[in-house]
């Protein structure tokens, strides 16, 4: 049995890892696949890989690309989720900020450094014509972190999937202005270099199994209830999420990947452009 980790965020996107984790479908292929979940998000994941806390993340797209452009030894070996993230820009319901206009200028709650919630800060301020440069942000960790600071003024908009914070909108903590989708797919998974070269094959039959989960994961029965149990939303949310979610069975091509690097160049998320191969691995 060989132990290998792997971390994502606690959303519903990952269902399908904990499915296939309970019902002992990596186990019966000698795997010990342990699963963490990562509230802070794609900054906290990307030091989990450099540091060695994981083997495996299940990882937004810009996030995991900027950082192996900065040195992090992982590649990506597989597009997880291949539709956009939808995330909802959120203000403080008490607060007088109605439109996306009210909020140039305005400081902006980010999990952490180089978090999706920063990079699509910039993002929405390309979309809006904003000067990206003037951006200003506070580091809240997690959504709790958020909640908090925009309701003591020490933020004043956050950025986070739009379907996991609508709780907090149905109960009148967060009023949401606005969406902003990712121009790109928005999770994949991604591997230490050190764990794809020493167990190749391994990796190879963890994406065989995940891909045989989402390739049918809409078709579970009552798929939906379970979902919106589980992540505390309402039915019918979870199955517009659903109608709106596409899993993938395969990587990046290289079109898509320096379509994504350019598009990543251009938001000024990243300062430099690498190789196809230094962040894509075909397995």
């Amino acid at each position: 049995m060989t132990t290998i980790k792997i971390a994502g965020v606690p959303e519903h996107f990952n269902l399908p890892w904990h499915l296939a984790i309970e019902n002992g479908d990596f186990n019966a292929n000698e795997i010990n696949l342990q699963w963490t979940d990562i509230p802070e998000g794609t900054g906290k994941l990307c030091q989990m890989l450099r540091n060695g806390e994981t083997d495996i993340a299940v990882i937004l797209t810009a996030g995991i690309l900027k950082d192996i452009a900065a040195g992090n030894a992982s590649k990506i070996v597989q597009i997880y989720v291949e539709s956009s993230l939808i995330w909802g820009i959120h203000v403080a319901a008490i607060s007088n900020y109605y439109e996306l206009s009210d909020l140039e200028n305005k400081k902006v709650a980010i999990s952490r450094l180089g978090s999706g919630s920063q990079l699509m800060a910039f993002v929405n301020a390309n979309n809006q014509g904003w000067k990206s440069d003037s951006l200003a942000f506070e580091i809240v960790n997690t959504i709790d972190g958020a909640v908090a600071a925009l309701t003591n003024g020490t933020a004043d908009y956050f950025m986070w999937e739009r379907f996991m914070t609508k709780p907090l909108v149905d109960s009148g903590v967060f009023r949401k202005i606005g969406d902003c989708p990712t121009p790109w797919p928005c999770f994949v998974i991604a591997v230490r270099d050190e764990i794809l070269n020493k167990h190749p094959k391994i990796v190879s039959k963890i994406l065989e199994i995940i891909n045989s989960k989402t390739a049918t994961f809409k078709k579970i029965p009552s798929i939906d209830a379970v979902l919106a149990a589980k992540y505390y939303q309402k039915i019918e949310d979870i199955q517009e999420w659903l109608q709106l979610t596409t899993w993938s069975q395969s990587n990046l091509s290289e079109a898509q990947f320096e379509t994504i690097q350019n598009q990543l160049f251009d938001l000024g998320i990243t300062d430099k452009k690498i190789e196809f191969r230094k962040a894509i691995s075909e397995i």
